[in-house]
């Protein structure tokens, strides 16, 4: 056997046991375990090895080439919604309570024998609350009297089919109206239907205030892309509180959310939503597919310039308002025009060269308005998913922006661009906190990037990571990449020594999590002049990673700078553990509370649309 096949058992042996750590490296079995993306995907990715193992001890020669493998990241789901069940409710509506001081009248308490014949669902949780608040006899009716709906019912009514104006759904909360006057013909009917009715519109009422606090639906049935633990609300005490409340609507209102983001979306919905509503102005289209370059000459130029005579600020237009007052609709694309729309660019954060390409024409063009409240709906869900405050001092990356900001004591104090994962390599939406901020890192190779790019270049050239100056282990023991025959096994670590050329740059900011997912500094500068930025493997890289780190860190970007010049591999500790929030929102408020809208990248808010939808169709009441 040969000394290279000696390798690959011995590694198919080593693979069934848990990798050591090789010496020097900053808290090296940590950092690896989290490049690997927990213990839980190690398990899984260890598992081919041992079945190489199984093969090679039935005959199989350890030069044949297995088919290459693929590991895959998450995926997508068909949304199902939570379950929901009858509610019933036993009451022994002959008994009254002994020494109740709310004790129902005869007429109700009549009614109230119809209570266990109700039908009407809800989740598990909701319908023990509506069992328990009913099944009590001291407990009262809240939506209904003897004289038909009360007037806290009738509040109700409007108070939730005003959902809408918060982000939620107002078919959600669709509760059958009962007959306002007795049928002579069956003169228990109605106090069947105003049963039915006072308990459909408590259950409601419960899973509007769970909705309005924890959204409506669980991100982590969407895709394996979304990391959260789901909120929990407690409803036990709130037919207790609307019973007694002198405004059940403003009771409603008050269980919303109130961070300022929140506030800022919900006017900005209102706002649309009210300039819809009197719309008369006739939007400029350009040709989807546009690319107009300096110099060139198209039919479309006359639609762009139109749409920079509608969007573009009061200082481009005057300053360039001797070109637009002598351009006259023709196709050419002249140098001033060029200038014009550079301008423009440079105002709306675009790489200012003049080339009219997707980006651009978003600028322009923008989203619709019915576009803007789908993604304003969707940023009021996923807001809900997190705290309901984010932080006087915090970390915030959102996805589609491409865009880094940290705020200390409630205000912005830095924003950079960012590039994040590519649509195979999406970056996922969780919180976490930022720990530690590691200097002239080592990059520990995921074993995506082993498996699905390296391996193939590896089995046509054992020395590529030799001569690239990867280093490779099995079980924390160095090897040469020529030693592994790398046509029977990947179970190796593989990671890049500090350098300029390393992967890291020159530091990276961790927040242990088992996406593996971290900020840090990157040779490839050239990506943070692109509009899309969705380029990267999934962690984020960082425009200005001295400046990040020194504000995580409460220093100086010259301290930063001084670790980084000792060349050093070390992990420092930042003083106080900061919230990150790795998010994804295709409408946000700028620090101005300004709302801003960005690409739906990853089309996750597609997916989130269908879940609504799939919410709402299981919520609707069973014929």
């Amino acid at each position: 056997m040969t000394r290279n096949r000696k390798f690959a058992v011995t590694a198919l042996l080593a693979a069934t046991t848990a990798v050591g750590t090789l010496p020097g490296d900053a808290a090296a079995t940590t950092l690896l375990d989290l490049l690997r993306g927990g213990p839980g995907r190690q398990a899984k990715e260890q598992a081919a090895p041992a079945s190489l193992e199984s093969q090679a001890q039935g005959g199989l020669e350890m030069g044949d080439p297995e088919p290459l493998p693929k590991i895959a990241g998450p995926r997508y789901y068909t949304y199902k919604p939570e379950a929901q069940r009858a509610i019933k409710i036993t009451l022994p509506v002959t008994e009254a309570a002994a020494g109740s001081t709310e004790a129902p009248s005869a007429e109700v308490l009549g009614a109230r024998r119809f209570l266990s014949d109700v039908s009407v669902r809800a989740t598990d949780e909701v319908a023990k609350t509506v069992e328990a608040y009913y099944g009590n006899p001291n407990k009262p009716l809240i939506w209904t009297s003897e004289d038909g709906i009360s007037e806290r019912g009738r509040a109700m009514m409007p108070a939730l089919a005003s959902a809408d104006t918060v982000g939620l759904s107002p078919d959600d909360y669709l509760v059958a109206m009962p007959a306002e006057t007795a049928d002579p013909t069956d003169p228990e009917k109605r106090q069947r239907e105003l049963m039915a009715f006072e308990v459909a519109l408590s259950a409601k009422v419960l899973t509007y205030v769970q909705d309005t606090t924890r959204g409506r639906i669980d991100p982590n049935k969407i895709s394996g892309y979304y990391d959260f633990k789901r909120k929990g609300v407690n409803v036990a005490p709130v037919l207790d509180m609307l019973r007694m409340s002198p405004d059940v609507a403003a009771y409603l209102r008050n269980r919303d959310p109130k961070s300022p983001q929140f506030v800022a979306l919900r006017d900005e919905l209102a706002r649309l939503k009210a300039e819809d509503a009197k719309a008369d102005t006739q939007t400029i289209t350009i040709a989807p597919g546009t690319l107009l370059k300096p110099g060139q000459s198209k039919p479309e130029t006359a639609q762009v310039i139109g749409a920079l005579k509608q969007v573009a600020s009061d200082a481009v237009l005057t300053q360039h308002a001797a070109t637009l007052t002598a351009y006259t609709g023709t196709p050419e694309y002249t140098p001033e025009l060029v200038a014009l729309v550079e301008q423009f660019q440079e105002e709306k954060g675009l790489k200012p060269d003049g080339v009219v390409g997707p980006a651009t024409i978003r600028a322009m063009t923008g989203h619709t308005n019915a576009e803007k409240i789908a993604k304003l709906q969707v940023a009021m869900e996923a807001i809900r998913w997190l705290p309901a405050d984010l932080g006087s001092r915090h970390v915030f990356i959102n996805a589609p922006a491409f865009e880094a900001t940290y705020v200390n004591e409630g205000k912005e104090q830095l924003s950079m661009r960012v590039v994040v994962g590519s649509k195979a390599n999406q970056t996922y939406f969780f919180q976490d906190q930022i720990q530690t901020v590691e200097f002239n890192p080592y990059w520990g190779v995921p074993k995506s990037i082993i498996v699905n790019e390296m391996l193939p270049k590896l089995r046509a050239d054992p020395s590529y990571l030799d001569r690239l100056g990867y280093e490779v282990s099995y079980g924390g023991r160095k090897v040469a990449s020529s030693q592994v025959d790398w046509n029977a096994t990947h179970a190796v670590d593989v990671r890049q020594p500090p350098g300029g050329d390393n992967a890291l740059g020159e530091l990276k900011i961790l927040f242990p999590n088992e996406h593996a997912i971290y900020m840090h500094d990157t040779p490839s500068k050239s990506y943070f002049n692109r509009d899309m930025r969705a380029l990267s493997h999934g962690c984020v890289r960082l425009s200005e990673p001295r400046v990040m780190a020194a504000a995580v860190m409460g220093t100086t970007v010259e301290e930063i700078g001084k670790q980084i010049a000792s060349g050093q591999n070390r992990a420092v500790q930042v003083p106080e553990k900061i919230p990150v929030y790795v998010s994804y929102f295709t409408a946000w408020p700028n620090k101005d509370g300004v709302i801003e809208y960005f690409d739906d990248v990853y089309s996750r808010d597609d997916f989130t649309g269908k879940a609504f939808k799939a919410t709402t169709d299981a919520r609707a009441p069973r014929v």
